[in-house]
């Protein structure tokens, strides 16, 4: 791995306005630049550093940063650490460093990057953060909401903080080798098991459902519904509920639609006994 830059006062205070100005990637989405104008906002003070009064590059480069961009919000910080360590070699030798490769960079890298970053935080950070708040929250614990916010967060806005930095210390080949190896691919899936792992024992541990129906056999004999669905398996019932959501929203059902769904269920089946 190339060794890290010795960063000046002046780089400091850039990744510093990088990093912050960055949580306002959703405050000017378009659905034409989708990130593309928070992404030159960020880029803004390094486009003055790096140019100077080089008006042409300068002027080229806040057109370049305002182009179409769309990843995951933590994730970008890997791109936005390279695009200043690329923008500062372009205003070195812009033959070594033409504007497209800086272009093309970023486009070959926020689409893995996007899809590396909702695995890991929607399908197993935010799970694991939910899970330990839920079930504190559930006991009526206000703490369990500030600890879900700050398991999230705190794990969200320490890893783009390590990526906005990695990405300016060690630029572009060993990114590139990252992702050649097949080991970012490896993090990907591994996050994707631990959220479905995850997901599984949130089911298990905080879906209730039973059924209190009794149905006369004769001769004085009852048959007990929910013994029969516990000889089956433990839990099957919540089963059940799991791959029936599942499937709707295969259908493209909508969460609120789902969500009518249930209560109108579980209102008809208490009133009618099956719940």
């Amino acid at each position: 791995m190339a060794a890290k830059r010795q960063l000046t006062p002046t780089e400091k205070k850039n990744l510093r306005h990088m990093f912050w100005t960055s949580g306002q990637f959703w405050s000017d989405f378009t659905m034409v630049k989708m990130e593309g104008n928070c992404y030159a906002y960020c880029m803004l003070p390094v486009i003055n550093e790096v140019y100077g009064d080089n008006e042409e590059l300068k002027k080229e480069a806040f057109v370049r940063n305002t182009e179409f961009f769309n990843t995951h919000a933590s994730a970008a910080g890997l791109v936005l650490g390279l695009s200043y360590a690329l923008e500062r070699e372009r205003a070195a030798d812009p033959e070594k460093v033409p504007g497209e490769m800086i272009t093309n960079i970023k486009t070959s890298l926020m689409g893995p990057l996007a899809a590396i970053g909702d695995s890991i935080f929607f399908n197993c950070i935010r799970v694991i953060s939910a899970g330990i708040g839920i079930s504190l929250a559930a006991q009526g614990n206000p703490l369990g909401v500030l600890l879900f916010v700050g398991i999230y967060g705190g794990i969200f806005l320490g890893i783009k903080w390590y990526l906005l930095n990695l990405g300016y210390s060690v630029g572009t080949e060993t990114i590139t080798k990252a992702f050649k190896s097949g080991i970012i691919q490896s993090i990907s899936d591994a996050a994707c098991a631990m959220g479905l792992i995850m997901v599984g024992s949130l089911v298990s541990s905080m879906v209730s459902i039973s059924s209190p129906m009794v149905i006369p056999m004769g001769a004085g004999t009852e048959m007990i519904v929910q013994d029969i669905f516990d000889g089956i398996m433990p839990g099957f019932l919540k089963l059940v509920l799991l791959f029936g959501i599942v499937a709707l929203i295969r259908k493209k059902w909508k969460p609120i639609w789902i969500i009518f769904l249930i209560l109108i269920i579980g209102i008809v089946g208490s009133v009618l006994g099956v719940f």
